[in-house]
């Protein structure tokens, strides 16, 4: 029984080299794909008639192309260790972390309780729909999510806000992120919480994605004393004492290119003496990494809804009434309608199933969905390569741009680490005897 453990030990360290490989593979291969179907979408948008389509093709630049290029490439030139900055969700450099804390989560959430902050609600699909019908509309949204940005490879464990005179597009707001046990600052401090606080003063266009972003005021240090003091207004009690120096490197723009300067100087603010109640209690927070991210169900309602249609594709096969089935018949071949809708419907059904493993996590399923559809782009593109038909919405873009957006969902950063920890939970549960 103990060799079989040790056996199981050993496979389980080997795997994890081998998955980064295959992942990183079908990350790359995902940012290629999605380069070829912003060209084909702007060819299409360069007809007349179809000029309305630029809107299409600037979503698809910003918002899958540029990112996973940002992507790829910061993974070469960024060090993968900490330097006193965010990321973002792009792997591009976020906002600078400007405040540390000492204390536990009741007392950081009693001291900005009180001291008027309101905590932002988690992004989702419906507080993202509030954002932006808050914004447009400009009305006010005091518990506005804020975007996500990762210090130790996880994204902010909770963030507060102030809005300011009812518009959502203009916030103090501050992200902080749980400290791993017994991690210390460059320098040899230890602390509990690191933080990253500035002003959105506008909503515009990032500098390095194109997309609709939230833009900060450059003076990040503004913030960080706004924070310091408000919480002192609230506990005159607490202590500060300031790291000089502490992070002047890498301060020229954050992740939405919007230019920024600082002293570098880390307040580290003493919450210990702080008193709760238990109103200040809050649950403990799940890591961000658990959490089951948007591109994993993304990923797996594409494959789901694949999967229907296949099934829908079956019954009309296997129907000499549906118009499918009787082109069929005429051709002669009315007796292979049977097997072929029994093919096509297994294939759906299987189908539905790996969206159900997606969604619950299982890696092997990703792994094969992912598989599946790049062998689908690759046919495609050695048929156009070899003289046939170009890809357009006469023959085959909307099946091929599903494949490419269900390869960059699922080879995201977050579904694949999602479903790494998913495989490693299973893995660690006793079996039964």
């Amino acid at each position: 029984m103990a060799e079989v453990a040790k056996r199981e030990r050993r496979r389980a360290a080997r795997a994890p080299g081998a998955a980064r490989a295959v992942d990183t593979a079908f990350f790359v291969f995902g940012g290629v794909a999605a380069v070829w179907l912003a060209t084909l979408l702007l060819q299409e948008s360069l007809h007349w008639r179809m000029i309305w389509f630029s809107l299409v093709f600037w979503a698809v630049l910003a918002y899958l192309v540029l990112p996973r290029l940002h992507r790829i490439l910061t993974r070469v030139y960024l060090p993968d260790y900490f330097i006193g900055r965010a990321r973002t969700s792009d792997g591009l450099l976020g906002d600078p972390v400007n405040v540390a804390l000492l204390g536990t989560e009741d007392q950081l959430h009693a001291t900005m309780r009180r001291a008027g902050w309101t905590r932002a609600d988690e992004v989702d699909l419906k507080s993202s729909w509030r954002i932006i019908h808050s914004t447009l509309t400009k009305r006010s949204y005091h518990e506005a999510p804020v975007s996500p940005l990762f210090v130790f490879g996880r994204q902010q464990d909770v963030a507060y806000q102030q809005e300011v005179d009812g518009n959502p597009g203009k916030r103090h707001h501050i992200r902080f992120w749980r400290c791993p046990p017994d991690w210390v600052l460059p320098g040899g401090a230890r602390v509990d919480w690191l933080a990253a606080g500035t002003y959105d003063r506008a909503v515009g266009l990032s500098l390095f994605t194109l997309q609709i972003t939230h833009k900060i005021e450059e003076d990040i240090d503004r913030e960080r004393d706004y924070v310091l003091a408000s919480v002192r207004s609230a506990e005159p009690d607490i202590e500060v004492r300031v790291i000089r120096d502490f992070a002047t490197g890498y301060h020229s723009r954050n992740g939405g290119g919007d230019t920024i300067s600082t002293d570098g100087d880390l307040p580290v603010v003493d919450l210990r003496r702080v008193s709760t109640d238990p109103a200040d209690r809050v649950p403990e927070p799940t890591d961000s990494r658990d959490r089951r991210p948007a591109p994993t169900t993304f990923g797996a309602v594409l494959v789901f809804c694949r999967g229907l249609a296949s099934l829908a594709f079956a019954a009309a096969l296997a129907t000499d009434g549906s118009p499918l089935g009787t082109a069929v018949a005429q051709q002669g071949l009315r007796s292979l309608l049977p097997a072929a809708a029994a093919v096509v419907a297994a294939f759906g059904l299987t189908e539905i199933a790996m969206a159900w493993f997606i969604y619950r996590g299982g890696n092997r399923a990703r792994v094969l969905t992912m598989s599946l559809s790049a062998l689908a782009i690759v046919v495609q593109f050695v048929n156009v390569l070899s003289g046939g038909p170009g890809i357009s919405f006469a023959t085959n873009l909307l099946g091929l741009a599903l494949d490419i957006l269900l390869i960059l969902a699922l080879s995201s950063e977050r579904a694949r680490t999602y479903a790494r920890r998913r495989d490693a939970l299973t893995a660690t549960e006793p079996r039964a005897p």
